[in-house]
């Protein structure tokens, strides 16, 4: 107990500190983390969006599959990312390996399945209610799917909070595309695996607690939304 103490009390002199090692490793995860979230938002919402409106074929297969997509593993989809922007690759020639941008990119393609299928419920609710007025009105498709989206942005900001919580706590995606390079790549999750894992315990207990933070105060803001939405438009 008396170790795990005395890491404790560095961890906390190390946040109140404002210690810059542990502002620049979250810092970075921040912007890495909005980066794939804000992607995320442009890709996700209007697919989920078009998935409930569309009437195309292979529409329910393509749902299933993008549910299935949530539990994506985040190593496979570090894999694929790698293999995409290595120098073999598709992409190589724009030398974003082992960048921020490659990170970005990994978290894009986890959080995207999931936001495009919390849409898709959110949008879908609302087109029964109004698809038979949007129809009388002569809306296209597309005009459907833009008015959709504006009525339930409310209700939409929950996807976009549980994108961002699913893009801050992972680890194996930007481990393999980032390479956890210090003070260039090291995000919180991978900067606790690497401290824990060299003994470090006061910079990862800070980290975690941060991360933890950070994490708690998404799900209470998107609880916050989600109750405030229901209230105010039933």
């Amino acid at each position: 107990m008396g170790g795990l103490g005395a890491a404790l009390s560095e961890a906390l002199a190390l946040l109140t500190g404002l210690n810059r090692e542990v502002a620049e490793i979250v810092m970075l995860s921040l912007r890495v983390s909005l980066s794939a979230v804000a992607m995320g938002t442009l890709i996700g919402l209007p697919l989920g969006a078009c998935l409930a409106v569309g009437r195309f074929p292979g529409k329910h297969a393509m749902a299933v599959v993008i549910n299935g997509c949530m539990g994506l593993p985040s190593v496979v989809v570090g894999v694929v990312v790698y293999l995409v922007l290595s120098r073999s690759g598709p992409f190589g020639q724009f030398g974003l390996l082992y960048t921020p941008a490659a990170m970005v990119v990994a978290q894009t393609v986890l959080v995207v399945p999931l936001m495009a299928a919390i849409a898709r419920q959110v949008v879908e609710d609302a087109w029964r209610g109004y698809a038979e007025e949007l129809a009388a009105m002569r809306f296209s498709w597309w005009q459907s799917v833009s008015i959709l989206l504006h009525d339930c942005r409310f209700s939409l900001l929950v996807a976009v909070l549980a994108g961002l919580g699913r893009a801050m706590s992972e680890v194996g995606a930007v481990m393999v595309v980032g390479g956890n390079i210090d003070r260039a790549t090291r995000v919180m999750t991978t900067a606790i695996a690497l401290e824990t894992s060299k003994g470090d315990l006061p910079l990862s207990i800070a980290l975690g607690m941060v991360l933890l933070a950070v994490i708690l105060f998404i799900n209470g803001l998107a609880f916050v939304l989600r109750t405030w939405a229901a209230a105010r438009f039933g």
